[in-house]
């Protein structure tokens, strides 16, 4: 009896079972908004607290902080941008408004002041009393101390209420009328004065400044703060005050946190930009424009202190030792210490130009004038114009020294590059000055390098109109270079000025060498440097060489271990502070096999001869790990296309502590799978690509395939994709939970045929998964969004296989689209067609066939497959007409076509509502062509220009 009922219970449980599976419904456009992701990942320095929020594509987010056993954790609701302490006793976070809150406050158009304010959270790490500030702007930690500093917006009445004097050396904790900075420096008396004049702020921007031990919960508060900043130590905070009155005096304050005293170092009002410390924090520097209020030009001034002095003085101005006649400080460049604090960097920039005030605005001609010698296009210059007025050139001075300015970088030598930590003799100077006018058609410039002397600021040719990428030796000993042109790095020694070839004799390529574009292949990159700038190491295909930039001898580091096995290596950097890779460091390298698409991590050991060692390989992809500070300690994200990506932690990758467990909702949907597909081409070539199939796949069925394409996508075998509303690429999970096989094939490209090249890949793909009888032949459509839009218009053109078609933002017609402007950018669209993704490889007036030839526009009258565009009016990437061209001309053809113009939408959408419209239709366009469903009156009908934003027609005909 038992043996008889052994069988009938087993086949209940598989048919359960199978019922159990087959009832997980499909994802429907509903679930967007709460499918999760982890974000803002940190480790405490010792690595035993972990924090996190967990986001979903709408509404509220929470933050997580976690014990590393996963056992002591609180979750505090929309909180984000958390950050430890440096002795990892405490997480300061910002805790943003609900959701709903923001949404009604947009609603009713709110102004900016009036809109729903963040909070200001910080809690002792496990524990659970958070201290909360409401109505914060920022904050601020030191990085070496447990010392925080936050600007609050001011209370309402705070502009008609003078706060009473504190007296000096109290230190007030949360005190409920803040204390006002000094009027000037004084010994004992009291602190602040309300003066003759209302207390209020002079700059919207100011709010309340408060710093705090959060050691020993001192703080204290000061008014009409816009700027502060927090020395390393913590010992120190620097702000600057804008009042209206006279008292509290307007300037910049240094605040003692051992003494609870604020100092003024710099009396007036004005604008205060770029406050900084030096390393030690024993030294200030800061901008400064102190001019009348009507001045039509504001020039800055550099500001220096050290804690000997009683107050702050100008360095650096207008008119002051080698300055250049009509230049100044700029407001906007960078101010740094180096590592030492003997060399201060600043920028400079010639003063501009007042404007004419005595202009009457209706009365003058407003053009733009286009002039052949520019070095850039108008449409260009218009776009980079404010970064135009902004920009400055690099000086140094050495305020605890001679005090002379030298002038590193000028317009002829705009780029200057300070290696390691700003103490060495010499910077790299870089300049494309005369060769401009050519990246038109080119894509880039030919560089020339200099030598700068920081201790002279004499300047040295090192290499000449060259079409390469320089860099300096973090040492400052080396110049290093890719020559695209002959394909090998060099370096020039700074001390014997040799340049030397370090790879010629490798015997492998170090750059891409599976190039397909009309250009000079990329290189692979640099890893980093060793200690002293002994070795660079340097990717090739696969492996890192680690190569002595003095002789060019090269040794590989992985010892070929990578091309051996095809495994691409690369380095990992866990310090963002460590200038070098030191001599017996263990080196993680984040690994991806070549074949199986497989992720995980190798070590190796500088200085070790043994080959890398396989910490983790898998069926995953392993995010980019970060480790604590202070112990061996890792966290990082684990996924595939079947698992979230969740945070977890560990000392070797072997044994993880999972630490999230985000979308626990994805096991009530019909998921997929994702396996990696070969095939071979009509030519012979070998190509990979992906087929993603149902949970519920049933080899018995057969399935309508939609196939995606852009470039190359079979690296992504492992990635996660959440169902989320795209900016038009395809939404795989969506479909393949909806029943859809789809295909994403890899793509390589013959130099002049772009077009014929996807048909040969494509094509042959889609053939190769045909000969599967659960695939339905006569049901297939593709979608490619920008390239991958091109390629289907030209696909359709070529074949009748396709039942469906979705193109978004096709390039149509080369020959129109060759001389047009790339209008997010400004620059010609020329050299995509010479050089890059379009592959032509040669003017249009040079090879006028090949235009033609891969141009959908003229082959239109070959299709018959029914096509939807996307096109929209704001698209700075590819130009709107070349969308209206194609449609108008099938229309014309009277062909099946329709158009979706998003306006004020860009080539990507973004905004979210028009991804979440975008969905719904492509959903409803597929099923009708691919499944037989019933047509959407927006596709039968159409939706007249009168019903515009009151139907949206995806009502579906019955």
């Amino acid at each position: 009896m038992r043996n008889i009922l052994l069988p009938l219970a087993l086949s209940i449980c598989s048919t359960l079972a199978f019922a159990q599976k087959a009832s997980k419904k499909p994802l429907d456009h509903s679930v967007y908004d709460t499918w999760q992701s982890v974000t803002n990942e940190h480790i405490s320095d010792d690595g035993k607290w972990v924090a996190y929020v967990v986001k979903p594509q709408q509404f509220d987010a929470s933050l997580v902080i976690v014990d590393a056993k996963n056992i002591n954790k609180l979750e505090v609701p929309r909180a984000d941008t958390a950050r430890f302490t440096a002795d990892s006793k405490y997480a300061v976070f910002l805790i943003r408004p609900f959701y709903k809150d923001t949404r009604m406050a947009k609603i009713k158009k709110k102004s900016p002041e009036d809109m729903p304010k963040d909070t200001l959270g910080f809690v002792s790490l496990g524990g659970r009393d958070i201290i909360k500030v409401p109505s914060v702007k920022s904050f601020k930690l030191a990085e070496k101390a447990p010392v925080l500093a936050y600007l609050a917006n001011a209370p309402v009445d705070t502009a008609k209420k003078v706060p009473a004097a504190t007296p000096a050396g109290t230190t007030p904790v949360a005190p409920a009328n803040p204390a006002t900075p000094p009027a000037a420096p004084r010994t004992g008396g009291r602190r602040g004065g309300a003066g003759n004049a209302p207390a209020g702020p002079a700059n919207k921007e100011a709010g309340d400044l408060t710093i705090r031990n959060l050691a020993d919960g001192r703080q204290h508060t000061y008014n009409f703060v816009t700027d502060y900043q927090l020395s390393k130590d913590g010992k120190f905070v620097v702000f600057v005050v804008a009042a209206r009155g006279k008292q509290p005096a307007s300037g910049v304050y240094v605040y003692d946190v051992t003494t609870d005293d604020a100092k003024q170092i710099s009396t007036g009002k004005g604008t205060y930009r770029s406050l900084t410390f030096d390393d030690a924090g024993k030294q200030i520097a800061f901008t400064a424009e102190k001019n009348p209020e009507k001045a039509l030009v504001k020039p800055y001034k550099l500001y220096y202190y050290n804690l000997a002095k009683d107050s702050a003085s100008v360095i650096a101005a207008n008119g002051m030792g080698a300055m250049y006649k009509n230049w100044a400080v700029s407001g906007d460049g960078r101010v740094y210490f180096s590592k030492s604090g003997t060399n201060l960097f600043f920028g400079t920039a010639p003063i501009p130009k007042p404007v004419d005030t005595t202009i009457v605005d209706f009365e003058v001609a407003k053009l733009d004038i286009w002039n052949y010698k520019d070095d850039y296009l108008q449409p260009q210059q218009l776009r980079t114009l404010q970064r135009d007025l902004r920009r400055n050139y690099l000086a140094v001075i050495q305020p605890g020294g001679s005090s002379s300015l030298l002038q590193l970088g000028n317009e002829g030598l705009p780029e200057v590059l300070v290696p390691g930590d700003g103490d060495g003799r010499y910077a790299l100077g870089i300049t494309d000055t005369g060769v401009r006018v050519e990246s038109q058609w080119e894509g880039s410039t030919k560089k020339q390098a200099y030598l700068v002397d920081i201790n002279t600021g004499e300047h040295k040719l090192v290499s000449s109109k060259l079409q390469a990428q320089y860099s300096i030796s973090p040492g400052g000993n080396y110049i290093l270079w890719f020559d695209d042109k002959d394909q090998n790095w060099y370096t020039y020694n700074i001390a014997t000025q040799a340049k030397t070839n370090i790879t010629g004799s490798a015997g492998v390529k170090f750059a891409d060498e599976l190039n397909d574009v009309p250009d000079y292949p990329s290189f692979y990159g640099v890893a980093g440097w060793t200690e002293g700038d002994k070795n660079v190491l340097i990717y090739d295909r696969y492996d890192i060489w680690s190569i002595d930039p003095a002789t060019g001898k090269a040794v590989n580091f992985t010892n070929g271990l990578g091309r051996k096995e095809k495994l691409i290596m690369r380095y990992v950097a866990l310090d963002p502070e460590q200038k070098f890779i030191s001599p017996k460091q263990t080196l993680w390298l984040r690994t991806q096999n070549d074949e199986n698409k497989q992720w995980g991590y190798y070590t190796k050991i500088m200085g070790s001869d043994r080959d890398p060692q396989k910490a983790i390989m898998g069926p995953f992809e392993y995010s980019a790990i970060a480790k604590a500070k202070h112990s061996d300690e890792y966290i990082y994200t684990k996924s595939s296309y079947q698992l979230s990506p969740d945070l977890y932690l560990s000392a070797n990758l072997k044994k993880e502590t999972k630490l999230s467990s985000i979308n626990p909702q994805q096991a009530g949907y019909n998921w997929g799978t994702a396996e990696l597909v070969q095939w071979t081409t009509p030519k012979g070539h070998t190509s990979k690509g992906i087929l993603y199939k149902p949970e519920n796949f049933d080899p018995n069925k057969k399935y309508p395939m939609i196939v995606y394409f852009y470039e190359k996508l079979s690296e992504g075998l492992y990635s996660y994709q959440p169902p989320a509303p795209t900016p038009s690429r395809l939404n795989i999970p969506f479909f393949v939970s909806n029943g859809y096989l789809v295909f994403a094939p890899d793509i390589s490209y013959e130099t002049g045929y772009p077009g014929p090249s996807a048909e040969e890949y494509v094509n042959s793909g889609v053939e190769a998964l045909k000969k599967n009888a659960w695939v339905d032949g006569a049901h297939i459509g593709i979608q490619g969004q920008s390239w991958g839009g091109y390629q289907v218009a030209y696909l359709i053109t070529v074949t009748n296989m396709y039942a469906a078609a979705w193109a978004g933002a096709p390039v149509a017609n080369m020959t129109s689209a060759y001389g047009g402007i790339r209008w997010e950018s400004g620059v010609s669209r020329e050299f995509q067609y010479e050089k890059t993704q379009s592959r032509i490889g040669a003017t249009l007036w040079e090879k006028p066939d090949l235009y033609i030839l891969n141009s959908p526009l003229f082959h239109l009258p070959n299709v018959h497959t029914p096509v939807m565009i996307m096109s929209n009016d704001a698209d700075g990437a590819v130009p709107w007409y070349q969308g209206i061209e194609m449609f108008s001309a099938l229309r014309r053809l009277n062909k099946p076509v329709w158009l979706l113009e998003y306006n004020g939408e860009a080539h990507n959408l973004v905004l979210r509502q028009n991804r979440k419209d975008i969905q719904i239709r492509e959903q409803q366009f597929f099923d009708h062509f691919l499944k037989g469903a019933p047509i959407p009156v927006w596709m039968d009908k159409g939706v007249p220009a009168v019903d515009k934003g009151k139907d949206w027609g995806f009502e579906l005909e019955k």
